[in-house]
């Protein structure tokens, strides 16, 4: 991997990553258009770290505020905070339940550039249709269990590829009443444990069939995808209110017609 691969591949992990916008069908056009190798599974660890980092440095405040209320809601102390950590634990499960059971099945038949590019343009209009019809009367602290449940399958779905963790969670809580602050600031924080989870089972799988590490693209993938994740996120929440879901809705349906294109192309 070339130095400019490393940054272009860790940019586009950190900007998609938590846009509505799908961070694998975006990986998938280096290959398909510079014919660039894949990045090996220690630089997708680095390029998920980073992206860990900046949510977590973003959220930082918030997330020591929810650790301790969580541990407080143990010895009998119920707060806001405290349920809004609960709810997010419950949110993670069924990704990780089912993220354990199918992520063979997953990495051997729908990691293609057409199920990419079919679900990139199919949640398109999904999308539109939540900002649109979704009610905007809650935030993040009133989540029930029902609603962080709801949210955790919906955040199941993404572990098909092109569906976009942050879209299909941005959409299910805009649906389920959610402003649109309130559903991506939800989304972010939820982002934290199934990174976690999804990061340490690649590490494991990295240790057991260990490979040729090369440090610097490492150290660049870690350093670009964390601050172009850091820039992305502020500047989402900052920008969300204003300017709504339809930006990412043509974006979408723009980049699933060019994957189909390509792949008509190459057939």
């Amino acid at each position: 991997m070339t130095t400019l691969e490393a940054i272009v591949l860790a940019l586009i992990q950190g900007l998609t990553e938590f846009l509505p916008i799908s961070s694998s069908a975006h990986l998938i056009l280096p290959s398909q258009l510079f014919g660039w190798a894949d990045q090996g599974l220690a630089f997708d660890v680095a390029v998920h770290a980073g992206s860990l980092l900046a949510v977590m440095s973003y959220f930082r405040q918030q997330i020591v505020t929810l650790t301790v209320a969580l541990f407080g809601s143990i010895r009998g102390q119920q707060t806001a905070e405290g349920w809004l950590a609960w709810s997010i634990v419950i949110a993670t499960i069924p990704a990780g339940i089912f993220g354990l059971m199918l992520s063979g099945v997953i990495e051997m038949h729908l990691r293609s550039s057409w199920v990419i590019a079919i679900t990139t343009l199919f949640y398109a209009p999904v999308l539109y249709w939540a900002d649109k019809r979704g009610r905007e009367t809650r935030d993040e602290y009133t989540v029930t269990w029902k609603t962080a449940l709801a949210l955790g399958m919906a955040q199941a779905l993404a572990l098909i590829p092109g569906t976009s963790r942050s879209g299909i969670t941005i959409t299910a809580a805009l649906l389920l009443g959610l402003t649109r602050q309130a559903a991506a600031r939800y989304s972010f924080l939820m982002s934290i444990p199934i990174i976690l989870l999804a990061g340490g089972n690649q590490a494991l799988g990295l240790m057991e069939n260990p490979e040729p590490v090369d440090w610097s693209a490492i150290a660049i993938g870690v350093a670009v995808s964390f601050v172009s994740a850091w820039v992305c996120i502020h500047y989402f929440l900052k920008l969300i209110d204003r300017i709504g879901m339809l930006p990412f809705v043509l974006y979408r349906a723009a980049l699933g017609a060019v994957l189909i294109t390509l792949g008509v192309m190459a057939w």
